[in-house]
C-alpha cells in the first residue's frame, strides 16, 4: 500500500517542527534557568552582604554600650571609691598610731577594691571577647552592672548549659538582650528584672520581664520611637529566630527572644 505524497509531506513538516521547536525550547529553558539561578545568586550575595553589615553595626553597638557603661561606672563607682581612699589618708594621723594603722587599712581595701572593679572594667571592654566566653557569663556580667546599681531588683532563672558555641549568633542575641535592658532602664520605671535562659529541645530561649510603666505595642511599633523594638524584631529574623514583645499600659513588659537550632545566621 503506497502512502498519499500529501501525509509524507505533512509527516516531514511535523518531523523538522519538532526538530525545530525543541532547541528553541531547551535555549529559552535553558536561559530561563540561567536567569533565574543568576538571581538567585545576587539574592544570596545580598543577603550575606546585609548580613555583614549588620553584623558589623551589632559589634559596633556593643562597644558603645561597653563604652557607657564603663563611663557610668568610672563616674558612679571608681570615682566614690577613689574618693573615699583620699578622703581617709587624708584623715591619718601619724600621732597616733593605732587609729593611723586603721586608716591606712581601710584606704589599703578601698585601693585593692578599686583594682578589682579596674580589672573587671578591662573585661568589659572587649564586649565581643565577653561574649566570645560565653552568652551565659556575658549576659551574668551585664546584670551583676545592673545589681551594682542599687535600683533593681534582679532575678535569674535556668540556664544556658550544654548550648553549643555560636560566636556570631551569640553576640546577636547579647546586642538585642543590652538593648533590650537599657530600654527597660530608660523608659521602663521598673524596680524589679527578671531574666530566664533556657536551652531546650535545641532551641534558646532568653526572656526578660520587668514590672515597669508598660506600653502599648502596636502604637509604639506604628510611631517611630518603636524602631528598637522592630530593629529587636530585626536582629533575631536574621538569625533564624523571633523576638515576641508583650505589654500593656500598667502592666509592666516582656521581651522573648526564640533562636531555633542556632542555625548559621543570615539575612531574610
Amino acid at each position: 500500500m503506497q502512502v498519499p505524497t500529501n501525509e509524507i509531506l505533512t509527516l516531514i513538516i511535523w518531523v523538522s517542527a519538532i526538530f525545530l521547536i525543541a532547541p528553541v525550547f531547551l535555549i529559552v529553558y535553558v536561559s530561563v534557568y540561567n536567569a533565574r539561578k543568576k538571581k538567585h545568586l545576587e539574592e544570596t550575595e545580598r543577603m550575606r552582604n546585609a548580613f555583614r553589615t549588620e553584623l558589623l553595626q551589632t559589634q559596633m553597638e556593643v562597644q558603645e554600650q561597653t563604652l557607657k557603661t564603663i563611663g557610668n561606672d568610672l563616674h558612679d563607682n571608681i570615682n566614690q571609691l577613689l574618693g573615699l581612699m583620699t578622703i581617709t589618708l587624708s584623715a591619718v594621723d601619724l600621732s597616733d598610731k593605732e587609729k593611723a594603722a586603721e586608716k591606712i587599712a581601710a584606704a589599703e581595701a578601698l585601693a585593692r577594691r578599686s583594682i578589682r572593679e579596674i580589672r573587671a572594667l578591662s573585661r568589659l571592654m572587649h564586649g565581643e571577647e565577653l561574649v566570645g566566653k560565653g552568652l551565659q557569663d556575658a549576659i551574668a556580667f551585664e546584670l551583676d552592672w545592673l545589681e551594682k546599681s542599687g535600683r533593681y531588683q534582679v532575678h535569674r532563672k535556668g540556664s544556658l548549659t550544654g548550648m553549643p558555641k555560636h560566636p556570631e549568633t551569640e553576640l546577636f542575641v547579647f546586642r538585642i538582650f543590652q538593648e533590650t535592658l537599657h530600654n527597660i532602664i530608660r523608659h521602663a520605671q521598673a524596680s524589679s528584672v527578671t531574666v530566664e535562659q533556657a536551652w531546650l529541645d535545641n532551641t534558646l530561649t532568653l526572656t526578660l520581664t520587668d514590672d515597669g510603666a508598660g506600653f502599648d505595642v502596636e502604637a509604639a511599633l506604628a510611631k517611630r520611637s518603636g524602631m528598637g523594638l522592630q530593629n529587636i524584631r530585626k536582629r533575631a529574623a536574621m538569625i533564624g529566630g523571633s523576638a515576641h514583645i508583650r505589654s500593656a499600659p500598667g502592666k509592666g513588659s516582656s521581651v522573648t527572644i526564640t533562636v531555633p537550632r542556632l542555625n548559621q545566621p543570615h539575612a531574610t
